[in-house]
């Protein structure tokens, strides 16, 4: 699940920092990332477009997975902290709270498109004709995210283990029989639903329209900045580290777009859900071959995985923007409170909350599908400022502190930098445009549910805690400094 299958760092007083006991090899590190990033569930948004998908895989992976990947990795090996110390330092400790602050307010939106993926799997079992229904899909949101929290708040680490497990039972053995019952299928001579000749490499040009696409793959990479930090456990990172980030682009583009091509050879682009496509995929394949009651099977594996992952993440982002704000006051003391087990309940509250308005979506909104983009849009917005002010933040601290120990260099920084820069802009602002995803609604209701999402959540709310802020705000024990109050 790209971005939040790894926990964020947060700052930590220096005494904290000790060397790693042991060391990673390029090939751990490789297949670390690759669990941290592939997933099945953008798998039905890009098999819409047949073989195209492998171009609009590529182009992101490019432009921003490779800057993102060796940049954060320079980062990390200099400065411990995240990427709130890396933009404090290179920027400044407001544009750091901001920082971190999207990386938590992006979940906001992700967990109802991640809840809308499980929802359709679900209706799999139950009902197929469920996985179009909005208000089944939101009450399914609204009670999955709920009973999350209930367990995240209890401090509960049983099934912390189940996001390690995710990529071999949600990912790998789903992914590899999809793509093995597809080539079977194209072998017995049976004609693919999506043309798979030369003349469809490329995407139907539309217009701006057909650059939308490539935003939602945008996020389907973010988290590689989260992997850098152990950049610093390999033997020889200026060596080994690029090369653990080659393999894992090659395993995340396999696991990415094998399964999008096998789900076009089945399920015709416009009978395709963007929610439940893994699922039509999986239900067409196994009833042509006889096996139905595959199905059931298929769905119960993707879903552990996708609950796995949300209830072993659910805390993570917020206990990192808890940790900072106890430090420097950036949020009022009622949502720094802890209950009784040290977990952050009033901002998974909180944030319930504002989730299951935000589900309402869902049930407002016919088109299921239409719903499930608008919010992976918002979500890549959102996120998408974070990797602006890292690419920033790395410049110029090459600048201010080109002698500051790093472990890692990354070869030509600033043109990885200006290349990751250009390339977040334009994503940013493609991402206004709607694509034929969005289906027939209206353009200036998608550009304002959009951009209203983008500027609450990434500018006015942060803008308010930062302006409203006291000095009795900050409650850490004993005002304990960060790492770049004592550097």
């Amino acid at each position: 699940m790209s971005s939040l299958d790894t926990p964020a760092e947060v700052p930590r007083p220096r005494a904290a920092v000790t060397p790693a006991p042991t060391t990673l090899t390029w090939v751990t590190l490789a297949l670390m990332t690759t669990a941290s990033v592939a997933s099945l569930r953008a798998a039905p948004t890009m098999a819409v477009y047949g073989l195209a998908c492998v171009f609009l895989y590529l182009v992101p992976a490019i432009v921003f997975l490779l800057p993102t990947a060796l940049v954060s990795a320079e980062l990390a090996s200099g400065w411990n902290g995240g990427v709130y110390r890396w933009v404090s330092e290179g920027l400044s400790k407001p544009l750091g709270f901001l920082a971190v602050w999207c990386q938590f307010a992006m979940t906001i939106f992700y967990y109802p498109s991640l809840l809308g993926f499980v929802a359709s799997t679900i209706a799999y079992i139950i009902d197929p004709a469920l996985a179009s229904s909005g208000p089944y899909t939101a009450i399914v949101i609204v009670v999955l995210y709920w009973t999350g929290v209930w367990v995240s708040s209890r401090g509960t680490k049983a099934l912390a283990g189940l996001a390690s497990w995710g990529l071999i039972i949600g990912t790998l053995i789903p992914g590899t029989v999809l793509v093995v019952l597809g080539m079977v299928f194209l072998g017995q001579g049976n004609p693919s639903a999506a043309p798979m000749d030369a003349s469809h490499l490329l995407p139907q040009w539309t217009g701006l329209a057909s650059l939308v696409l490539i935003v939602n793959n945008f996020l389907s990479y973010s988290g590689m900045e989260m992997n850098a930090v152990h950049v610093s456990s390999l033997k020889d990172p200026a060596k080994e580290y690029p090369k653990s980030m080659f393999l894992a682009m090659g395993l995340v583009l396999l696991i990415f777009i094998l399964p999008a091509l096998a789900i076009s050879w089945v399920v015709p682009a416009d009978q395709l859900s963007l929610t439940a496509g893994v699922m039509q995929a999986f239900d067409a394949f196994f009833s042509y071959f006889g096996i139905g009651w595959l199905t059931p099977i298929a769905a119960v594996a993707l879903i552990s995985a996708s609950l796995g992952g949300m209830l072993t993440w659910l805390a993570g982002p917020s206990k990192g923007l808890l940790e900072i704000s106890r430090q420097e006051g950036y949020l009022p003391p009622f949502l720094q409170k802890l209950n009784k087990f040290g977990i952050q309940q009033n901002i998974l509250v909180t944030q319930g909350v504002v989730t299951t308005i935000i589900a309402l979506g869902y049930a407002l909104i016919p088109n299921v599908s239409s719903v499930y983009w608008i919010f992976s849009v918002i979500t890549t917005q959102v996120y998408l400022i974070v990797y602006l002010l890292m690419f920033a933040a790395a410049i110029r601290l090459r600048k201010t502190q080109p002698d500051h120990p790093r472990g890692y260099r990354a070869p030509a920084l600033g043109v990885l930098c200006v290349v990751g820069l250009l390339a977040s802009l334009a994503a940013l602002c493609i991402g206004f445009v709607p694509s034929s995803q969005f289906g027939s609604g209206s353009v200036w209701s998608y550009v304002a549910i959009v951009g209203g999402g983008l500027v609450i959540l990434g500018f006015v709310i942060p803008w308010a805690f930062l302006h409203f802020r006291k000095p009795s705000w900050r409650t850490a024990a004993a005002a304990v400094p960060s790492e770049g109050e004592q550097a």
